[in-house]
């Protein structure tokens, strides 16, 4: 009843946007009769209000009603569960929607029940080809489908190598350039060090941070509907065969950067931490956290695997916007989308992570070194911005779901890494299996 009551209040918020829809819209996707005067629904999760408000300030002529809700925030699927209730209604879309995941788009480009898919085709018109060509490349992998783009990526989390530089010096160690080298490092460590740390595997975006970087094929999207899942490859063993060593020697604990365990017991010995961008601000120069001081946190490129050409890294987060195919103002719409994703107003002056946008992107990162907080230059965040391994996709299934209900246990109960393999083929074939897809 809860949630029936919810999906009320929203539908009343959102209003009805049925309208006459004409069979072949001028952007590639049937539209509501238009009226461009009309208020636009955008719904934001709590951290993007910001954005709102600095669109409605540059734009005051623009119309516009703000809902907040969680944001898809830790798989609750809210976005998707929320567009079928208003499917079924035939009314209460809203007009702009934010994501803190980049797999939606994978069920809003496709027809649901028989309806219209929810999110609008961006790149025949609606969004201007200039605009969209100005986005990291790879940026809008996720948006899209077969083909077409159906959403804007609001900021990228490519994972980097953090390290801190004074204790680098201190220890008088030299940040690796490869895997082997990291673990070599990591087993230096333990010796040398005990109670320093290289990194963490308590998290469910562990595989996203070593797996994706290994070129591990457990989450290649074929299709629509089509995923390649293949465990027990070389790329999958040998960042398992690495995390297994780095744990049993205690420098990559099972432990949650978000616990109170990992902030009592690592401050001010987190030599290195492969990670997202966002670790800067969420981990280390953050007071509830690590807090640490300026000038010791470094950062450098994605480490490779010898023998490989270059380096790849994986992503963990970054949002995505849509725009709804049922708009009746979609120029507003548009107009909102865009701002959000690529205006200074927002991205360079107000948004926490790094912008998927590469013009704001440049500038947000010239800010964040004008800060004096880091120890080096940044140039390496811009590098593994355009790394992000295009083999690892987006499916509707989560695979931080799969591998914190599958692995994350097994793993703290001490069960190898590399053993558990084909345990997690296996749930990931599974769950793939039970959300439609083929399984390669």
């Amino acid at each position: 009843m809860a949630a029936i009551g919810a999906a009320a209040a929203l539908i009343a918020l959102t209003g009805c946007s049925t309208g006459g829809s004409t069979t072949n819209g001028s952007y590639g996707f049937p539209e509501a009769k238009q009226d461009t005067s009309s208020t636009i629904t955008v719904w934001v999760d709590a951290d993007r209000q910001s954005a709102a408000k600095a669109f409605e300030k540059a734009n005051p002529e623009t119309k516009i009603k703000v809902v907040t809700y969680d944001g898809s925030a830790n798989g609750s699927n809210s976005f998707r569960t929320k567009m079928q209730l208003f499917d079924r209604a035939g009314s209460g879309w809203p007009d702009v929607v934010f994501s803190s995941q980049n797999s939606d788009a994978s069920w809003a480009s496709q027809k649901s029940g028989g309806k219209q898919a929810f999110a609008a085709v961006l790149d025949k018109g609606l969004v201007p080809s200039d605009t969209l060509s100005k986005f990291t490349g790879g940026a809008l992998n996720p948006c899209t489908v077969e083909g077409k783009v159906y959403c804007l990526r609001n900021d990228l989390a490519q994972a980097v190598l953090w390290f801190d530089k004074s204790l680098m010096d201190q220890f008088g160690y030299t940040v690796p350039t490869t895997w082997e080298e990291y673990q070599a490092l990591g087993e230096k460590v333990a010796k040398e060090h005990p109670g320093y740390i290289v990194g963490t595997a308590g998290d469910a975006w562990t595989p996203e941070v070593f797996m994706w970087a290994s070129k591990c094929q457990a989450n290649d999207v074929t299709g629509p509907k089509a995923v390649t899942v293949k465990t027990d490859s070389e790329e999958c063993k040998r960042a398992a065969s690495m995390l297994d060593t780095l744990r049993e020697n205690k420098t990559v604990p099972v432990v949650s950067v978000f616990t109170p365990e990992f902030v009592k017991n690592y401050s001010g010995k987190v030599l290195m931490m492969p990670g997202p961008a966002w670790y800067a601000g969420a981990i280390f120069n953050n007071a509830q956290s690590l807090n640490v001081p300026a000038g010791q946190l470094g950062v450098a490129e994605p480490p490779t695997w010898k023998g490989e050409d270059k380096a790849v890294t994986g992503n963990v987060g970054g949002g995505t916007w849509f725009i709804s195919s049922h708009s009746k103002n979609l120029k507003a719409a548009a107009k909102f989308a865009e701002f959000v994703t690529t205006a200074d107003d927002y991205q360079v002056a107000l948004a926490p992570g790094y912008p998927a946008y590469a013009p704001a992107a440049e500038k947000w990162i010239a800010k964040q070194e004008s800060s004096k907080y880091f120890a080096t230059p940044l140039k390496p965040i811009v590098t593994a911005a355009s790394q992000v391994w295009d083999g690892w996709g987006y499916p509707v299934f989560s695979q931080e779901a799969v591998w914190a209900k599958t692995m994350t246990p097994a793993i703290t109960g001490g069960k190898s890494i590399v053993d558990l393999l084909p345990t997690w083929q296996t749930a990931i074939e599974n769950q793939a299996k039970v959300d439609g897809y083929t399984v390669n």
